[in-house]
């Protein structure tokens, strides 16, 4: 059945006609309409999948406050993290990354096609995707020591270390088939105007790290710390998907599985994952190269990584993964009904709302880096020295720099996707992987971390302008005018809070001489100045809030 909707489009009246599919008795109208067809507000959108992503965010900074009051940059954080990245790394690699990427523009042509024909597609991807995650999560945990050579090949001079670290990987590699299964989950969400629910489904895993590091300090379980913490990520993984699975459910999208390699939507997907595999993936990558030679170096060094890491997901998350989860399916959406201005006004909006916001978050971590660290992981105590506060800020100086290169990356790459196009960036992520390479190769043995970081970088600014080129000269992209003078005025502002921060802020000797509270708190204030002080300057500017919205994305 059709129905007409009338629906405001960057001003004009205009009336498109969507599916409304049948209704189960069991569901309510609200949930059993097809998704929104009003004017939907990207901005919106983005702001409930920033919101839910702060709260994550911050629950995981918790979380880290919590491991480093337990285990510090000691050997035994080293441990942990390789055992936690190990998962991490494939999940991101197949199922965030690649597996998403080909598969929600396959998943709309199928949406706008039908209900039968949708979960005819749902049923057979669900069934072969869920198989080969089994088969995968036992190889990997059968070969959890081989893994652990290839992620931390450092351990290997210590037999001790490396034999303990490959049983926490036989602990938490089956979380990569929990949380990709969790992914794949709320790309279906996604895809039908749900944000909210999987945006916030990190919170449970902070949430059972942190009960799990709270078990080990209070010696509730007779086990060993690290092993504990290792379980509470397994457990994690299951409570992640079991609260994906009633909103899937109301929604009828929960189809029982087949094996139907046949389905052409599934062959579709299987010839635009494996590019997708790399192009969507090069942080990942670089972070395992980061990984492997930081296990190298001196103890301390994988830890010092992971705490600015943290750090810098903050906003990485706020901005970059809420842009990217927001902007895939809209862009799919308009290369199917080639609408191209439309498209070349969604990604100017990306890319501005991007700008605006990544500079200042650089410019902030970049000249508080040391502070920063210093409140989350010193102030209440714990196993982090003030040397290992120095080493951890001193990377993620280095991660400031890269902030705005992977922002670009997460707003330019789905416009290639949306174009069922995987071959091109994947191109571009194996330069950018290559410039990672060397520049690790060529800095960490005299730089030490700080060079793997700086090499972070290079590679994520070499993406992020490989893939600006690629969709202007392959004419999927012509950028509006007004996009430069919002960027330069954005570089202009930052940099007046750059000059406001260094010449305002205490000193790092000031800073060091703090006692933890009064360090918090003028953090705390400094932080609020700096975001008052730096929207006053973009209102000067010109900037209003209705720049900031783009109107008229229909899913």
């Amino acid at each position: 059945m059709r129905r007409q909707y009338a629906v405001r489009v960057y001003g004009c009246q205009q009336t498109c006609a969507v599916y409304s599919w049948p209704r189960d008795k069991s569901m309510n109208s609200t949930e059993t309409e097809a998704p929104s067809t009003t004017s939907d507000n990207m901005a919106r959108q983005g702001s409930v999948v920033a919101s839910m992503t702060l709260l994550s965010r911050i629950s995981g900074l918790a979380r880290d406050v919590v491991l480093s009051y337990l285990f510090g940059a000691s050997q035994l954080a080293d441990m942990f993290f390789v055992a936690l990245r190990i998962p991490n790394f494939f999940r991101r690699l197949f199922a965030e990354g690649a597996f998403n990427q080909a598969f929600v523009p396959v998943l709309l042509q199928y949406k706008s096609a039908g209900r039968e024909q949708l979960l005819s597609f749902i049923a057979s991807l669900s069934g072969l995707f869920a198989s080969a995650l089994l088969l995968f999560v036992a190889i990997g945990v059968l070969f959890a020591p081989a893994l652990t050579a290839l992620f931390a090949p450092g351990f290997l001079s210590q037999p001790d270390v490396y034999q303990q670290t490959g049983e926490l990987v036989r602990i938490t590699f089956p979380y990569l088939g929990l949380i990709s299964l969790t992914a794949y989950a709320a790309a279906l969400l996604n895809a039908h105007g749900r944000f909210a629910l999987p945006a916030a489904t990190p919170v449970l895993l902070n949430l059972c790290l942190i009960l799990a590091a709270g078990i080990a300090i209070f010696g509730w379980v007779d086990a060993q710390p690290v092993v504990i913490v290792a379980w509470g990520v397994m457990v994690a993984g299951v409570v992640q998907l079991l609260v994906q699975l009633p909103t899937l459910g109301r929604l009828g999208l929960l189809p029982r599985p087949n094996l139907d390699t046949r389905q052409e939507g599934v062959r579709q997907v299987g010839k635009l994952l494996i590019p997708a595999i790399f192009a969507a993936s090069v942080t990942q990558i670089n972070a395992l190269v980061n990984t492997i030679l930081a296990s190298t170096l001196v103890s301390g060094s994988i830890a010092w990584l992971y705490y600015a890491d943290r750090l810098l997901e903050l906003p990485v998350g706020l901005v970059a993964v809420a842009l990217g989860t927001v902007i895939l399916p809209h862009l799919s959406s308009m290369v199917a009904r080639d609408d191209q201005q439309r498209f070349n006004a969604t990604l100017d909006w990306g890319l501005h709302l991007g700008l605006v916001l990544a500079l200042p978050a650089a410019v902030g971590l970049w000249l508080l880096a040391d502070p920063l660290v210093a409140v989350m992981f010193t102030s209440f105590g714990g196993s982090m020295t003030e040397h290992d506060v120095r080493m951890a800020a001193a990377a993620l100086e280095m991660f400031a720099v890269a902030l705005p290169g992977f922002v670009l990356v997460k707003v330019l790459q789905p416009a290639f996707f949306a174009h069922q196009d995987t071959r091109t960036p994947f191109r571009y992520a194996a330069v950018a992987v290559l410039v990672n390479l060397l520049g690790s190769l060529a800095t960490f043995s005299w730089m030490g971390h700080v060079g793997l970081a700086l090499a972070t970088a290079l590679s994520a600014w070499t993406q992020a302008l490989l893939l600006f080129y690629g969709l202007v000269s392959k004419g999927h992209y012509q950028m509006g005018g007004r996009l430069v003078a919002w960027g330069l005025r954005a570089l202009l502002c930052s940099g007046l809070l750059a000059l406001g921060l260094w010449f305002a802020g205490p000193t790092d000797l000031q800073w060091s001489n703090m006692l933890p509270l009064h360090r918090a708190g003028w953090m705390g204030v400094m932080v609020v100045v700096a975001v008052l002080g730096y929207c006053a300057a973009l209102f000067i500017c010109g900037l209003r809030l209705k720049n900031l919205r783009n109107q008229g994305a229909i899913l």
